[in-house]
């Protein structure tokens, strides 16, 4: 690939579902010159329950699709695949893969004045510890609090988050971290910011919320411009954005369609079990 060929070369974003349409969203908004090909694994939705050993098959296997579509640079843009998988996939592929793991705990750590800090995460993202080992690298002196909210990711992807039953799932998860002393909170999950609006009404205004995708958008941002990978728009068509699924793809798009700020007209199945 030459040069010019690698500037408009599109991003790579995987998640195992919708919840990557929150960091998809937000690198549109930043980067908006980039192309995009997504990839939700809403055939093996959701990551947050299962082993590390599948996590990293899982996405061993996105990333050698995406490959075959020239993606430039990759966004695991799910948390759990971030915290389980990102070093051995970073190991194995000769090409930039960034998590959501860092760029959250770099921007709480940052935020935090009483060096308290929660994490609402899925099971396996709390289970791995992985915001804490991080958020200790950066600062050993922080207090982390980690919370799973297994609830959260079906109430998003069944399209609850307006129902009545969410407020008292956030309340039922969130009441013990609230009478904490914490004053900055990591959404560790990508479906979460779907629900922080609810999630900041019932926490406080004391409790700064800290969304993942808002910081590996601009992570993302600063990386191609060091690799000098960055699309400068000089290509006069417009972005183009690709949608692939493996399973539910009419599902998949209707929910894209509230998330994404420009209509999402077709989605394509793969069987990612061939990659």
């Amino acid at each position: 690939m030459n040069i010019e060929e690698r500037k408009t070369a599109p991003i790579g974003v995987f998640d195992s579902g919708v919840g990557g349409l929150t960091v998809a969203r937000e690198i549109a908004r930043q980067l908006p010159d980039e192309n995009i090909i997504y990839f939700g694994d809403t055939a093996r939705v959701p990551y947050g329950s299962k082993s590390q050993n599948t996590i990293i098959r899982f996405s061993e296997q996105i990333i050698r699709f995406l490959r075959t579509k020239q993606v430039k640079a990759i966004v695991i843009a799910c948390n759990t695949a971030s915290a389980l998988a990102l070093d051995a996939v970073r190991d194995e592929f000769d090409i930039p893969i960034l998590g959501v793991v860092i760029p959250g705990a770099r921007a709480a750590v940052e935020a935090t004045r009483n060096k308290k800090i929660g994490v609402a995460g899925t099971d396996a993202t709390v289970q791995s510890g992985m915001y804490t080992k991080v958020i200790h690298a950066m600062a050993p002196d922080v207090t982390v609090i980690e919370k799973a909210c297994p609830l959260f990711v079906p109430l998003v992807e069944e399209g609850f988050k307006e129902h009545i039953v969410t407020q008292e799932v956030i309340e039922y998860y969130l009441e013990s971290m609230r009478s904490t002393d914490i004053d900055a909170m990591i959404l560790g999950c990508t479906h979460y910011p779907l629900l922080r609006s609810k999630i900041r009404d019932y926490m406080g205004d004391k409790i700064q919320i800290v969304n993942p995708a808002y910081e590996t958008a601009m992570d993302l941002k600063k990386l191609l411009h060091e690799m000098d990978m960055a699309n400068d728009g000089s290509d006069a068509r417009h972005s183009r954005y690709s949608f692939y699924v493996s399973d539910a793809a009419e599902k998949f798009r209707k929910f894209a369609n509230t998330v994404m700020p420009f209509d999402v007209p077709t989605t394509n199945v793969v069987n990612i079990e061939e990659y």
